[in-house]
């Protein structure tokens, strides 16, 4: 009979979720100096271009996309448990529904949020989802539309995108192209990640590992969304 590991004490297991906190919050705020001149380097090349140019603008959407540690782990928490390509189609262009919405609303009628606070909310989708994955919601009794949610949060990671297109300072000349050009490369990159996450997990899940790790890689998706969001918190209130 094999045994069952025991399960750590509340405290110990507090302790342990507080120093990944403490981790990921590092790596982000370490990151976050490299990110910042990327974006200076971006907005100059930006607000350079004067027309359309669609090919520049697929490879910031793209690049964007890829690198986007909080637009990865929310969707490594959407398919972590979708198994069939339907149910995996499904939600992915639910995700796309929203974020394209409020990515091209939100860039043609100029309007958006603080840029923490919306990100600060992308931080929080993926503690909701890494929590929904660990039978939170089950267990306290609460119902929510996973597709529902999906689709909203969504809505917010467009307007993170658009918020962040608008910094860049993108002309009005040729603004359009530009704008589908970047969704377009938004699109091309969520793919590519896609594809990634669902051959790693569709290994991972072939071994015996997955069962007994599957609560703890939600643990640190938690872990991270949690960091994302107390990290931007901490922008917003010292902005």
């Amino acid at each position: 009979m094999r045994a069952i590991a025991p399960r750590l004490p509340d405290t110990e297991r507090l302790l342990r979720l507080f120093g990944l906190l403490f981790i990921v919050a590092a790596l982000l705020a370490s990151a976050s100096g490299i990110a910042h001149d990327l974006s200076e380097a971006n907005k100059t090349y930006v607000q350079s271009i004067n027309g359309p140019a669609p090919v520049p603008f697929f490879y910031l959407g793209a690049k964007h996309m890829v690198t986007g540690i909080d637009h990865i782990l929310f969707l490594i928490g959407v398919v972590f448990f979708l198994y069939r390509l339907r149910d995996i189609v499904i939600y992915v262009s639910l995700f796309t529904l929203g974020h394209s919405t409020t990515l091209i609303l939100g860039v043609l009628l100029g309007t958006g949020l603080n840029t923490y606070l919306v990100d600060a909310i992308i931080g929080f989708s993926v503690v909701y989802k890494a929590f929904e994955n660990m039978g939170g919601f089950r267990r306290i009794g609460l119902s929510i539309s996973t597709k529902l949610a999906v689709l909203v949060f969504g809505l917010f990671h467009g307007l993170g995108l658009a918020t962040k297109l608008q910094d860049l300072g993108a002309g009005k000349n040729g603004l359009l192209a530009n704008l589908i050009s970047f969704n377009v490369g938004v699109e091309a990159g969520q793919v590519i990640v896609l594809a990634i996450v669902v051959v790693m997990l569709n290994f991972w899940r072939a071994t015996p590992s997955f069962a007994r790790g599957a609560w703890g890689a939600n643990l640190l998706l938690l872990a991270a969304g949690a960091a994302l969001t107390i990290y931007q918190l901490a922008g917003y209130f010292a902005s």
